[in-house]
Formats: structure tokens, sequence, C-alpha cells
């Protein structure tokens, strides 16, 4: 990935550095780093203060905390999708005797496990990985706080859990095997378990005065895949694109799609501000923009990942202090200013290739009910299904190779679409997951269920 500057406009590039200024300043971090990716490529780097006497750029290291629980969950579905696993399966059926083996594997990646927050006493971030050298010592005499499956409560202990199952299925550490298959395939040279200069130091600061204080850097041990990694906004920003996009040597485009779709309910607090959680990734919808990817701390480290897919922008934003800073709302800011500063360019339309007569059969206006829709066959081979007027379910259609559509998205997702013919073999109407749509509302020669009053429509006279 290369670093292009000047792909973004002067006004552009300004915005940026004012907000992580105003953050860097106002959060009174002792250093903050940032990172832009648009269109797959990182386009802007800005850095406030400095790092061993030097402003920190692309390489330097900080500690990125529970975004390493992102790098532990594209492990545990680079299993399911080498069929080593199933989502569904309970723990007990590959790591047993925990304890916690009820809960499924999809349900630990999802923080619905129902697992503590946190590991027993003491304080695991802040004491040697030592302490707790078995899982039992991470889980606790009492690790399930609430009944599987039942809510969202996030969990760092379950993430520990994930990091021993892979280590289990594959027989190696889980670090060697993050490394073997996702940091160096996805070219992340500089992401590692421990420090690797040049890196950032942690810091406390003062909550009532400039001053401030050295964090101990631990070695999490057992806890590692929930939180251990060091990493920078060049090698994040890699990872922001696969994350977007997917790359076949680590995980599908299909399988990374399924990681940022919601898996958990949302806290009712945060019900109004659309806050989930996926398969291993923080998703929330903020001032209309759907934004995906995972925060982290740890003492003395604070870290922002954020993705917004539509807009193909993603945001990287490290600084080495414990507190004081929100940095979520800064790579939401990031994202927001390059999204509306410069819209994304959509592709050029181009027409179909080759145009089938069974498809253009289909297409056209559709009535479920008294609903209109329109059927449209796009350039890229699929059916797109959307109201005539607002409020009503839209998706796209896969073909099958036997006539039918399979649902891509949104309430008809996995559902079928089938064209129905008569005897003669002209189109009567669509069966969508049973719902009949028809050429005109309750065309009465279609088979509407229910049947169509034989007088037809009629006036209130």
């Amino acid at each position: 990935m290369t670093t292009t500057q000047e792909a973004l406009l002067p006004g552009t590039r300004r915005a940026l550095l004012h907000r992580i200024a105003v953050a860097q300043a106002e959060g009174r971090a002792p250093s903050l780093v940032a990172a832009v990716v648009r269109d797959g490529q990182t386009v802007w780097h800005g850095a406030r203060t400095s790092v061993d006497g030097h402003g920190p750029d692309e390489s330097v290291q900080y500690r990125i905390g529970s975004i390493t629980k992102t790098f532990t969950a594209v492990l545990v579905m680079r299993l399911r999708d080498e069929g080593l696993l199933d989502l569904a399966d309970p723990l007990e059926k590959h790591l047993p005797g925990t304890g916690v083996g009820e809960a499924t594997i999809a349900e630990l990646l999802a923080h619905t496990a129902g697992l503590a927050a946190e590991s027993p006493a003491p304080w695991w971030e802040r004491t040697p990985g030592s302490l707790r050298p078995e899982l039992s010592d991470v889980l606790g005499e009492q690790p399930l706080l609430h009944p599987v499956g039942r809510r969202h409560h996030y969990s760092n202990p379950g993430y520990t859990v994930l990091g021993a199952l892979v280590e289990e299925l594959r027989g190696a550490p889980w670090e060697e095997v993050l490394r073997n298959e996702v940091l160096e395939p996805l070219g992340l040279h500089r992401t590692s378990g421990q420090p690797v200069p040049p890196h950032a130091g942690g810091w406390a600061v003062h909550p009532w005065a400039d001053a401030m204080l050295p964090e101990p850097l631990e070695d999490l041990g057992r806890m590692a895949p929930a939180g251990q990694l060091w990493s920078t906004t060049g090698d994040l920003a890699r990872f922001a694109v696969f994350l977007a996009r997917g790359d076949d040597r680590v995980l599908s485009a299909e399988s990374v799609r399924e990681m940022r779709t919601p898996a958990a309910p949302a806290e009712a607090a945060d019900v109004l501000d659309g806050v989930t959680y996926g398969l291993g990734m923080q998703i929330q919808r903020q001032g209309g923009r759907l934004l995906v990817g995972h925060s982290g701390s740890l003492p003395g480290f604070l870290a922002n990942l954020t993705i917004s897919v539509e807009d193909d922008v993603a945001a990287v934003v490290l600084a080495n202090c414990t507190s004081g800073l929100l940095l979520g709302a800064v790579g939401a800011d990031l994202v927001r200013i390059v999204a509306e500063a410069e819209p994304r360019i959509p592709e050029p339309w181009r027409p179909l290739r080759e145009v089938d007569p069974a498809v253009l059969d289909l297409v056209g206006q559709w009535y479920w009910g008294t609903h209109a829709f329109g059927l449209r066959a796009t350039a890229d081979g699929l059916l797109s299904l959307a109201p005539l007027a607002d409020g009503g379910r839209r998706a796209r259609f896969r073909a099958n190779g036997d006539g039918t559509w399979t649902g891509l998205e949104g309430y008809y997702t996995g559902e079928l679409l089938r064209p129905v013919r008569r005897a003669d073999g002209s189109l009567s109407h669509l069966d969508l997951g049973s719902f009949v749509f028809t050429r005109q509302p309750y065309d009465p020669e279609a088979a509407v269920p229910g049947g169509v009053d034989p007088e037809g429509w009629r006036g209130i006279g």
C-alpha cells in the first residue's frame, strides 16, 4: 500500500489535521497518530507531538488493546471456513472442560456467551500474565454472569477462550498462528505481540494537572488474544482494507461481511445510538453512516479503527495515554470529513454484457398486494427489487442457475424468488418466500392466496 497525500484536496487534509490537533490538545495525549484510507490506499497520515523526540510516522508501534479481538475473530472464522468447526458448535465439542462449554463459538465471538467482563483479581491489565497461567485462572470459579445467549455482555475472558480454541485446533501458539495465517499474508510486518522499536511508551496523564506517569507494559499471557497486540497506523490501514474487502489468502469478502453483520442485541442504553456487535467487530450507526471496526485500550494506550464500507473510507487513530480521549469519536469524524468533503465517485454505468430474454421477462413493475415495486436487471448479473415509494422492503437477488433467485440482503436474505409460469409458458406471478407478486394489484389472473373478489375494484357508492 502506498501513501499518496496528494490524493486528498488541501482543504480536506487541513480539516483532518485540525481534528487530530484538537483531539491531542484537548485530550492531553503525549502523542497521537492517525491515518485515513480511501479506495484501498492510505491517502493521509497525521501526527501530533513526538515519540522519542521524533514525530511518529506510519511505522511507530502503539499498543492496540482490544483491536486484537478482531484479529482473533479472523482466526476463528478461518477455522470455520476450513470446516474444522461450525459457529453453532458448543465450545465443549472442541475445547472440553472449560466450565463454559455450553456457549457456542458464535456466542463467544459476539459477546453473548454470558461470561464475565474481566478475569478475577488482580487487575489483569496491570499485572503479569504469569499470574494467570491456566484458562481456569482467567475464567475463575464463576465464569458465567448471565444466561448463555440471552444478552450482549462484553467479555475479555471470552476472547481468551477463543484464543485457546485456536491453539487447540491448530496445535500451535496463538501468536504463531496469527503471524502465519494473517499478519504475513496481509503484509502486517509491524504488528507483534511484543513491542519492536520504534514504539511509543505508555503514559497516564494526571486528571487535574499537566503531569504524566509511566504505565507498566505487561505481557498478558493467556489473555493475549483479548488485547496483547502492538501495531502501527500503516499496518492497521492495511487491515482496514482487508476488513472491508476481504482477501482470499486469509478470508473471503463474504466471510468478512459476515463479521461485520450484527450478531448480538444492543444493550438498552445503546439502542438509540444504534450500537451493536458482530463477530469480532463493533457496529454503530452515527449521523446516518454505518460504521464498523473496533476500539482498544490498555493502561497507557488508546486505539481505534473505524470503517465506512459504503463510503470506502477508513480511519486509524492511536494515542499513548490511558484516558482523556474518545478515539471512537475522532475516528468517526475523520471518516465523515473525507466522505462529506470528497464524496465517493460512483462507478460508471455500464450495460449488461448479455441480454437474457428470460430475465427481461421478469423485470418491470410488480405489486405485492397494493404495494408497487420495480424489479430491475443490473449489469452485475443481479436482480434488484425496490419499492416505487418510500417505506418498502428492498433487496438484490443472485441467480441460482435453475430459474430461481436467492435474496442477498435485508428482509429477503436467503429467501427464494421463484417465477411461476402458466401452462403456456407465460409468466403468471413471482413467489417470494410465499409472498405473491403480480403485474397488477391483486391480479385476478394470478394465483393470489385467498382469491380475488370476482366483482373487482369498485367505488364506495
